[in-house]
Formats: structure tokens, C-alpha cells, sequence
């Protein structure tokens, strides 16, 4: 029997995107691998996807669509065929059209897939025509995507190879080790050439344990760390004044407010002790060229932009911008924007909705977004019930009688447990789409390798046949999926050089195909892509948005201190000298939600767990293993208890992206707080104060 190679791309919210091989063999998925010839896979896969048929081939893939037939939440369905589907969802949003508007229709989706199409454009284009509320999809990186933007013009990103020319890295409230592995390969390969390693975690993760100094600052205040360092460079006279002076604006603005933060109120804030902040300062001032690596973890909190801007300044304090094995190391997504007309079409849709931010769907559910109320959503790609914050409004609001929901997916999810109607929809290895990365500068092609298993559906298939529900007939409601790379691919390139040369026809040949980055090193050339085309640590357009144009830090108190509404003074059992702030890491076994019912991945990763200190353990009687709750105002769960010195005193850790119903009914997201940042109405995951005790 004659074996087919096919080259595809790993989708999943990772900045290495992986170049993957899939063997067919009959119609059926073999063996799945890593392209040995990718500049960036380098023939390896890290743990999760390596047993992606699994995932593939699992059992309880959804075959066909479903219609709820008993009450929400009691899995009572009814099997009936697409035709009958999208009947019915047309009929539910003629008839709230008609009564309320097409913003009463919401659709929920993310980083389920980081594909071209099958993400990006099967969020807008029906969308958008339809008249829909918009989803603001800030519940990952806005925050930091904004102020780096602000500050720098551009995300932008050395070469994963450039590290071997750094000699001091800082990973900066980031752990490659469980969420960009390829990127921790090459730490390893720099550290044995002579790079220091600086970790800052309040956790001692898998990539603090391989580094030769581990920094545990308090969670939230990492901006005051930053500042606290810039503090102790100015004042000693360390700082490159000559390059802030022609490179940057707003450097005497930035001089006086850095005279706020100095090493004791920072050790102060930070639990840091002075002299290490001035050792820290000293190392990164002196041991050139240094370059920072940060990531989203650190800015999903109150001060999440803030934090960004305040990191951001570093490297320009020093003038290592533009110098290779320096400056700042955080995303490669500003070297390509795809072009706004190919992707969206709103110059032919209705006049765009209103907007829903995403981390507050409990509460838009439950009646904040109101003129006009939500009355359907659809969720793709994401896993709401699981993944967003303060769990218990979007519980509460997906059991809305008066809400239809359908949700597209692989698995009956937590979110599927409360839909209308479910579709099964396709996994990667059943569909086409294009992968650019947000770790490299890559575009890869992903050939569909098998057929769709039962009755399986890809995203953008799911939204043509919406649109023909619907009695669109835009042609580019109906393009197939290569037409629409196409498409995209071109009206880009016009504007955009770094895409030259790469086409459909190429990436089916070879995969992937390397942006043409110049210069190499991010800013060599000097010129930054701001309106003053510097380096802008004083940002008037975040002056005229109400901001606060420098960076800095402000003290913000979680709002689940008090759960909103007075718990505390109610509620004896939560004494405000007992809280702990609580983490919700990244998971090393699964991509948040994705891959978590995977039964290999989850023997892997055991029983849901919180780490805490062993003087906080003991302070409430809490043995190693035994069950406690993790509550506040908010809500609460139940988790394993895992006491450890890897925790800094204070700081409880419990990794993201369990499935309720694989647990005990109920995850960390039920502490976590729906309030928003101080930017781009970032999450606030991680400024979360909880209680523990013994169940």
C-alpha cells in the first residue's frame, strides 16, 4: 500500500508553529512527526502535539450535529443532519434579528487554531456581514501588544539563532520550558556558549530551574522591578544618553518619573531585596549585549500595558535596540498585518457592531451588555466555560433558557455541555489553512492530509453554509480555502515586501516559505515605525487616549478581595491577612484548553494541583497531597495541594486549561477575576487574591 507524505503545521497557540509530516496510508493518519528540514522544528515536537493522532482519533470525537433535547447541562441529545442545523439556526436568528437585531448574535472564538482562515477570516467575514456584535479579543496579549506598539512602532523579534551572540538573556514572567520549546533549545544551546540566564518568576518553573539566577518579585509588580532597575542605571550613570537623546522621545520626561522608584520603595513593592534590584541593574547594564525575552504571562494583570512600556524602556536605557544579541525578544506578529479589506470586507457589510470584550462574557451574558440584550452566541475555537475568567458568570449565562447557543467542535467541551446545537467540527489534520508564526519569521502552508472524520466540518465551511442560510450571496462568503489565501496573500504583498515571492503555489511545494526580513536584527536600521519614528517613552497618542503617556506602576487591589460586593465584612471565613495572590499558569501538558482530555496528557500532568509554600501551608494546617478549596468572593474549586519551596511565601500557583467535567465540576477560573486592565481591555487573570484551607 502506496504511503502519502503531506506537510502541514502545528496550529496551536504556541510562537514555535511547527512544520509537521503526516503519513497517509489508505485514507487514515499513520504516523505524525516533525519536518527535520524546518529551520525551527529541527525534526522534534515537544510532548503535547508529538501524540497529536490520539487527539485525531480519540474516541469521543463529536461525528455528527446534535440538538439538545432536555434541559441545559443534562446531556440529553438528539442527533439530527446539517441541513436540519442550519435550518434551525437560521430560523432562532431570523426571528432575534427581527425582534432584536443582529447585534443580539455573539460569536466566541480564539486561538483554538492559529490559521489564517479557519481562524482569522471565519471571525470577521460572515461576521461582519451579518452584522453581529464584534468580539474584542483581548484575553491573551492585548495589553502588551498595544504598549509595545506604542513604545517600539512595531512586534518585532530577533532570530531564535541570534541568542548564541546574546551574553545575558532575562526571560521576564515567561517559561519556554512548557510553552515555547523550541525557543528553550536554543537557551540551552546560549547558555553553553557563555549567555547568563536571568529568570523573573514568582514561581520556580522548568526554565527558572536552568537558570543561574532565579528572581521571585511579588505578582503585578514587575513594572515597578523594571523601573526600580532603570532607577539604579540613571543614577549611577550607567544609561547610553547619547542614543536616548537621538533615538528616543521623551527621555527627560521619563529622567523624572524614574526618580520615583527608587531601590527601597521598589524592594518595598516587589518583596525584591535592594541589593539584588542593584545587582540586577548592574548585570544588565554591564554584561553586553543582553537581551530581554518577554512574554504574555507577565501583563495579565491591573498593570499588564504598564508593565510592557515599563520592560520595553530597558533596552533603550542602554541603547541595545538595533545591536544583535540585544534588546527585547517578544513577538514577530508587527512583520505582517494581513490586509484589512481581504480579511474583513466591511466597506460591503453593514456598519460594524458593537463591541463585546471577551473576558467579561459572564457579565455580558448576564445582562451588561443589554441594548440589545445577547440572545445567541456561537463559540468556536475556544473553550469559554473552561478558559474564561470568573467561571461562574459564564456558567450562570450559558444556562439561559432564553439563550441559543451553538457551539462548533471536536469534543462535547464544558462549553458544548450547555449549547443548543453542536457541530463537529475538523482537526488539523482534516483541513487547509496558513500558519504565520508569532515566534519566527515564517509562513507555512497546511495541506489537509485526511478526510473529515463522520460528518466533521472545517470553521470556514461552517461559514459558508451560514451564509447560505442566511441568504447571502457574496462570492467572498463562498471562495474555497486556497482562493482565500490567495487572496490574502496578494492584497498583503502589495504593501508589504517581507511576503515577496511567497505564493500558494510555492508553500503547497515546499511547506513554508521564510519572510524577507530586512534588516535582520529588529531596528538596526534605527528607524522605529512611530509617528515620530523614535523610540517613544513619553506616548502622546496614550496621552490623548487617557492614559498615562511614561511608564509606570500603580498599586490596584483585586476586586475579589471583597468579591465586589462586601464578602469579606460578610464573610468571616475570609480574614484579609490570610489572602494569597494566585497564579493561573500555563500548563506544560496541554495548550490552555486544548489537548486536555487527551488521556496520556492527562496521566502526565495528574490530579489539578496548587503549589504553595510550606510557611503558608502550615499557617492553615495544610498537609502535601490532601484536597483543599481555593476560594474568594468570586467562586471557588477544589485542587490537590502541592507544597513546595518553588513558590515565593504569599503566592499560590495552579495551572490553567482543565476541563471542569474531567475534574470536580469546577477549575481555577471560578476565582479568577472578568475585571480589565489598564490597557486594550487586557485580562486580569493573575491579580487574584484567594483563600485556602483544608477541605
Amino acid at each position: 500500500m502506496m504511503v502519502e507524505k503531506i506537510y502541514g503545521v502545528c496550529p496551536h497557540d504556541c510562537p514555535d508553529t511547527c512544520s509537521v509530516i503526516t503519513e497517509v496510508e489508505n485514507g487514515r493518519a499513520v504516523k505524525f512527526y516533525a519536518d527535520p528540514d524546518h529551520p525551527i522544528t529541527q525534526g522534534w515536537l515537544c510532548g503535547k502535539v508529538r501524540p497529536y493522532l490520539d487527539h485525531v482519533y480519540h474516541s469521543d470525537r463529536l461525528q455528527y450535529p446534535l440538538k439538545r433535547v432536555g434541559p441545559k447541562g443534562s446531556g440529553q441529545w438528539q442527533r439530527i443532519s446539517w441541513a436540519e442545523a442550519m435550518a434551525e439556526i437560521g430560523r432562532n436568528w431570523r426571528a432575534i434579528i427581527e425582534q432584536y437585531g443582529a447585534e443580539a448574535i455573539l460569536p466566541y472564538s480564539y486561538s483554538g487554531t492559529l490559521g489564517l482562515v479557519q481562524m482569522s477570516v471565519a471571525s470577521t467575514r460572515f461576521w461582519n456581514r451579518l452584522g453581529a456584535s464584534q468580539l474584542q479579543r483581548s484575553i491573551c496579549g492585548a495589553a502588551a501588544e498595544f504598549a509595545v506598539n506604542q513604545t517600539l512602532g512595531a512586534r518585532r523579534i530577533p532570530a531564535y539563532a541570534d541568542l548564541m551572540q546574546s551574553k545575558l538573556l532575562i526571560v521576564w514572567g515567561h517559561n519556554p520550558a512548557s510553552t515555547a520549546p523550541h525557543f528553550m533549545s536554543q537557551i540551552i544551546k546560549a547558555k553553553r556558549a557563555g549567555c547568563q540566564l536571568i529568570v523573573i518568576d514568582p514561581r520556580r518553573t522548568r526554565t527558572a530551574k536552568k537558570a543561574d539566577w532565579h528572581i521571585m518579585p511579588r505578582p503585578g509588580t514587575d513594572g515597578a522591578l523594571a523601573l526600580g532597575m532603570a532607577h539604579a542605571i540613571v543614577a549611577e550613570n550607567k544609561h547610553d544618553e547619547k542614543w536616548l537623546n537621538a533615538n528616543t522621545v521623551g527621555w527627560t520626561e521619563l529622567r523624572a518619573r524614574l526618580a520615583e522608584y527608587p531601590p527601597e520603595r521598589v524592594a518595598a513593592v516587589t518583596g525584591v531585596a535592594v541589593d539584588d534590584i542593584l545587582k540586577l541593574a548592574h548585570l544588565y547594564v554591564s554584561v553586553r549585549p543582553s537581551v530581554i525575552k518577554l512574554a504574555d504571562g507577565v501583563q495579565r494583570n491591573h498593570n499588564g500595558g504598564q508593565t510592557a512600556r515599563a520592560i520595553c524602556m530597558l533596552p533603550a536605557l542602554t541603547g541595545q535596540y538595533g545591536v544583535p544579541g540585544g534588546g527585547l525578544m517578544y513577538s514577530a506578529s508587527g512583520y505582517v498585518t494581513w490586509d484589512f479589506k481581504a480579511m474583513n470586507y466591511w466597506d460591503e457589510c453593514p456598519k460594524p457592531g458593537r463591541w463585546v470584550n471577551m473576558n467579561r462574557l459572564g457579565a455580558a451574558l448576564l445582562g451588561e451588555t443589554a441594548d440589545p440584550p445577547l440572545k445567541s452566541l456561537f463559540v468556536f475555537g475556544s473553550n469559554p466555560a473552561a478558559i474564561a475568567p470568573n467561571a461562574a458568570k459564564v456558567v450562570a449565562g450559558l444556562k439561559r433558557e432564553d439563550l441559543f447557543t451553538v457551539v462548533h467542535e471536536l469534543f462535547m467541551t464544558d462549553t458544548a455541555d450547555y449549547a443548543d446545537i453542536v457541530l463537529p467540527a475538523t482537526s488539523q489534520l482534516e483541513q487547509t489553512d496558513l500558519h504565520k508564526a508569532y515566534g519566527h519569521a515564517t509562513v507555512s502552508y497546511n495541506q489537509q492530509a485526511i478526510p473529515p472524520l463522520g460528518e466533521a466540518k472545517s470553521n470556514w465551511d461552517v461559514m459558508r453554509l451560514l451564509a447560505a442560510e442566511m441568504g447571502f450571496d457574496e462570492p467572498w462568503l463562498q471562495q474555497d480555502v486556497d482562493a482565500v489565501i490567495d487572496e490574502v496573500l496578494a492584497a498583503t504583498a502589495v504593501t508589504n515586501p517581507v511576503l515577496k515571492g511567497i505564493t500558494v503555489e510555492r508553500l503547497k511545494t515546499e511547506g513554508w516559505q521564510a519572510m524577507q526580513i530586512e534588516p535582520s536584527v529588529p531596528f538596526a536600521d534605527g528607524k522605529f515605525p512611530t509617528p515620530s519614528g523614535k523610540v517613544e517613552l513619553y506616548s502622546q497618542f496614550m496621552a490623548d487616549q487617557g492614559l498615562d503617556p511614561l511608564p509606570g506602576w500603580r498599586d490596584v487591589e483585586d476586586d475579589g478581595f471583597v468579591g465586589g460586593d462586601g464578602a469579606v465584612e460578610r464573610n468571616g471565613r475570609f480574614p484579609p491577612e490570610e489572602a494569597l495572590s494566585l497564579i493561573s499558569s500555563a500548563g506544560h501538558f496541554f495548550v490552555t484548553s486544548s489537548l486536555a482530555n487527551q488521556p496520556g496528557l492527562l496521566r502526565q500532568a495528574g490530579t489539578p494541583f496548587v503549589e504553595i509554600h510550606p510557611d503558608d501551608a502550615a499557617a492553615r494546617d495544610i498537609q502535601h497531597g490532601e484536597q483543599v478549596v481555593v476560594e474568594n468572593g468570586r467562586g471557588w474549586c477544589e485542587l490537590r495541594a502541592v507544597v513546595t519551596d518553588g513558590v515565593r511565601p504569599g503566592v499560590v500557583v495552579a495551572p490553567k486549561g482543565r476541563w471542569s467535567k474531567l475534574g470536580n465540576g469546577r477549575n481555577i477560573n471560578w476565582t479568577t477575576s472578568d475585571a480589565l486592565g489598564d490597557m486594550a481591555g487586557q485580562s486580569t487573570y493573575h491579580s487574584n487574591r484567594v483563600w485556602l484551607r483544608p477541605k
